[in-house]
């Protein structure tokens, strides 16, 4: 017996995806909607599939028919789509929205927004709880748009019960920006040593794509409005991630550790370098949906590291992840100050 109507806005993202897999494996009629409108070779033939632009005017509503059950949400942001999601409260029971760690902030006003600034990188406690207080609400960037969402639809109430998921360092397949790709090309490109800032000590909390999807199966089956935390059950150090690849790999790459940030050209510098630590606390997940994680970081990087390698197989990285280029820049990968920097290194010690 079918547990209801579900929909999937995003439904060919990286966690759109396995969402889809696991509502439908759990005994969901789904509904998969895209820009696309394409299909996962992993959906079972009841999925359907449909072509949709969210942010043309009416088309959601127009293709939600008579509703659904519950409406899960990978692409949601800032205040439009909340007033979308909620004028739709009639027809939909509920929904559960991705929202994203980025939203803490620290006792002192400090948070991802302003991490670039000099000296003010967050510091959060260890772990983050979901009643940590949170950047202000606004339209500037990424993070204000995400809280903005979050309390528009928490203040519909029973109207619209909402689960947000404020996801951590999201991995697995299918990521258009994956941070294990810092490791995983170094090591086919032959690179021998590394360098890692903050004495390698980093941790950004991962969350693997099908945590999050079974995150959300708890939540469409018991509707209700609350912010949860979404994290894998480990928090990996950088100095740890990176040997894990190498694992993977079997490749041995030497580790040299800066006891301080990186350098000015970037040298030390990964997509989990922060000076201290970010580690998000899932007991309230586990109290209040009985989640339990389906998979562990070390364990789900195989598959990581082969999709990785597979997108990058006869092409330039600039060319297989555009998105990585965008959010890092070109020097995640210079070699030549690296080894500069190693040279300098090597004289001193």
């Amino acid at each position: 017996m079918s547990k209801g109507r579900a929909w999937v806005l995003g439904a060919t993202g990286q966690i759109g995806r396995a969402a889809v897999r696991a509502l439908s494996e759990d005994g969901w009629e789904v509904t998969a909607a895209s820009r696309g409108g394409g299909r996962d070779e992993s959906w079972d033939d009841g999925v359907g599939a449909v072509a949709l632009d969210r942010d043309e005017e009416g088309a959601l509503a127009a293709a939600l028919g008579p509703g659904c059950d519950v409406l899960v949400d990978m692409v949601a942001y800032g205040r439009q789509h909340a007033r979308q999601l909620t004028g739709l409260a009639g027809r939909i029971g509920s929904v559960v929205v991705v929202s994203s760690g980025v939203v803490y902030e620290d006792e002192k006003g400090r948070s991802f927004d302003t991490m670039g600034e000099p000296g003010r990188e967050p510091r959060y406690p260890v772990p983050i709880r979901e009643s940590l207080g949170t950047v202000e609400p606004g339209e500037d960037t990424y993070a204000t748009r995400k809280i903005r969402l979050e309390r528009d639809l928490l203040a519909a109430g029973d109207a619209l019960p909402a689960t947000l998921l404020r996801a951590g360092a999201v991995h697995g397949p299918y990521c258009r920006s994956p941070r294990e790709l810092y490791f995983v090309k170094r090591a086919l490109d032959g690179r021998t040593r590394r360098v890692l800032a903050y004495g390698g000590a980093s941790r950004f909390h991962p969350v693997h794509s099908a945590n999050v999807a079974e995150l959300i199966q708890l939540a469409a089956a018991r509707p209700g409005s609350r912010v949860l935390n979404a994290a894998d059950p480990q928090a990996p150090t950088v100095a740890e991630i990176g040997e894990a690849v190498d694992a993977v790999l079997g490749r041995s790459t030497e580790t040299v550790l800066m006891p301080g940030g990186p350098t000015p050209e970037g040298v030390g510098s990964t997509p989990w370098s922060a000076p201290h630590p970010i580690v998000y606390d899932m007991s309230a997940a586990e109290r209040e949906l009985g989640y339990r994680p389906v998979t562990g970081y070390a364990e789900s990087l195989p598959e990581t590291v082969e999709w990785i390698a597979g997108q990058l197989a006869g092409r330039d990285w600039r060319e297989a992840y555009p998105a990585m280029l965008r959010s890092y820049g070109t020097g995640l990968f210079d070699y030549a100050a690296e080894d500069a920097w190693l040279a300098e290194h090597d004289r001193k010690g």
